[in-house]
C-alpha cells in the first residue's frame, strides 16, 4: 500500500501547480461552463483514473527508466520523437506558468508587485534545481496532503454558504469567456495538457514498482484523488463566481473570505505547490537536454531560469488562457497513443497466457 501512496501522491503532486490549485485552470475548462462543467469534471476523473492506470501499468510492463521508454514503445520512432519534444517543452512550459502565478500569488495576497513576487520565485527554483536539493523538492511536495484537505473544505464552505442559486449561478458563467467552445472539450483538454505533464512520474515510478498490480492501483488513486477533488473545487468556485471570476487566485480569495488567517495558510500552501511543481518542470526540462549534477546543467538552469522568467512577464491570466489549451490539443496525440498501446500490450500478454496453458 505503501508503493500504491507514493506513486499516487507523486502523480497528485505534478498536475497540482498554481493553476489547479490556485483554481484558475478549474474556472477556464469547467466553472465557466456553469452546470455542465461539473459534468465535464465528472468525465476528466474519469480519464484520469483511466490514463493513470495506463501510464503507470505501461511503466512497468516496459521498466521505464524514464518517460522516453514508454513514449517510443507505444508511439513508435517518429511519433515517439514528436511526443518526446512535446513533453520536454511542455515541461518548460508549465515552468513560465509557475513563475508568473508566483508573482500573482504574492500580487494579490501580500500587494507585492507581480514582477517582483516572480524574480523571488525564479531565484528560488532556479537555486533548488542548481544545488539539486532533492529533500527541499521532497519536503515541499509533502504540503499536498494539506492543500487537499484545506481546499476541499473551502469549496464545501462556499457551496453551503452561497448567496445564488444554481441557476442564478448558471447565468453567471453564461456571461464568461471560457477556455474553448464546448464543455466536452474543456474536459478533454484539461485531461489532455495534465497528462503531458504527468506521463514522465507515471511512467517512471510504474517502472520502479515491484508488482504491475501495485504500479496501476497507485495511478488509479491518483487519477481518481484528482478526479475528486477537481469536482469538489470546481462545485465551490460555481458558489461563487459572481465575486471571484476576474481573479488570478479564486480559491485563494474565498479562504480569506473565512478568515484571514486562513488565506495566509492557503497562500503558503499554494506557494509551495508553485515551487514544488517548477522546481520539477525546470529540472526535467534541463535534464532531457543536459547531464544533471554537471556544470553546463547549472548553466543551463540560470539560463533557463532567465528565459522562463522573461516569458512569465505576459502574466498568469494570459497564460493560462494560451499555453494549456495549446498544450492540451498536441496532448491528444499522448492520449491516443497511451490508449493504443494500452490495449495492444493487453492483448499481447493475453495472447502469451493462452500460449502458456497450451
Amino acid at each position: 500500500m505503501k508503493e500504491q501512496l507514493k506513486i499516487a501522491g507523486a502523480f497528485i503532486g505534478v498536475i497540482v501547480g498554481a493553476g489547479f490549485a490556485s483554481g484558475r485552470e478549474l474556472l477556464l475548462f469547467f466553472v465557466d461552463f456553469g452546470l455542465w462543467g461539473l459534468l465535464g469534471a465528472l468525465v476528466s476523473a474519469a480519464l484520469f483514473t483511466f490514463l493513470g492506470m495506463a501510464l503507470a501499468g505501461l511503466g512497468n510492463r516496459l521498466q521505464a527508466a524514464s518517460h522516453k521508454d514508454v513514449v517510443y514503445a507505444i508511439c513508435g520512432r517518429y511519433l515517439g520523437l514528436f511526443v518526446d519534444l512535446l513533453i520536454t517543452f511542455f515541461m518548460f512550459a508549465v515552468t513560465v506558468v509557475m513563475l508568473a502565478g508566483g508573482g500573482a500569488l504574492l500580487e494579490q495576497q501580500f500587494a507585492i508587485p507581480a514582477l517582483t513576487g516572480s524574480v523571488l520565485v525564479t531565484l528560488l527554483v532556479v537555486a533548488v534545481v542548481c544545488l539539486d536539493v532533492q529533500k527541499v523538492i521532497l519536503l515541499i511536495g509533502a504540503v499536498t496532503p494539506f492543500l487537499i484537505l484545506i481546499a476541499t473544505a473551502i469549496a464545501l464552505y462556499a457551496v453551503f454558504t452561497r448567496e445564488l442559486s444554481f441557476a442564478a449561478l448558471n447565468q453567471v458563467a453564461s456571461q464568461q469567456q471560457a477556455g474553448t467552445s464546448h464543455w466536452l472539450l474543456g474536459a478533454f483538454l484539461y485531461v489532455s495538457y495534465n497528462i503531458v505533464a504527468g506521463a514522465p512520474i507515471l511512467a517512471i515510478l510504474g517502472g520502479s514498482a515491484r508488482l504491475e498490480k501495485t504500479a496501476i492501483w497507485g495511478g488509479v488513486l491518483g487519477g481518481a484523488a484528482l478526479g475528486g477533488l477537481m469536482l469538489v473545487m470546481s462545485a465551490g468556485l460555481l458558489s461563487r463566481l459572481d465575486t471571484v471570476a476576474d481573479l488570478p487566485m479564486p480559491m485563494l480569495s474565498i479562504a480569506s473570505e473565512i478568515s484571514p488567517a486562513l488565506g495566509v495558510i492557503m497562500c503558503v500552501i499554494i506557494f509551495g505547490m508553485i515551487v514544488n511543481t517548477a522546481v520539477g518542470t525546470l529540472y526535467s526540462f534541463l535534464a532531457r537536454l543536459l547531464p544533471a549534477g554537471t556544470r553546463s546543467f547549472r548553466l543551463g538552469s540560470v539560463a533557463a531560469g532567465v528565459a522562463a522568467f522573461i516569458c512569465s512577464l505576459i502574466g498568469f491570466i494570459s497564460l493560462v488562457g494560451q499555453v494549456y489549451p495549446f498544450f492540451g490539443y498536441l496532448g491528444f496525440v499522448l492520449m491516443l497513443a497511451v490508449l493504443i498501446g494500452w490495449l495492444r500490450l493487453g492483448r499481447a500478454k493475453r495472447v502469451l497466457a493462452v500460449q502458456r496453458e497450451v
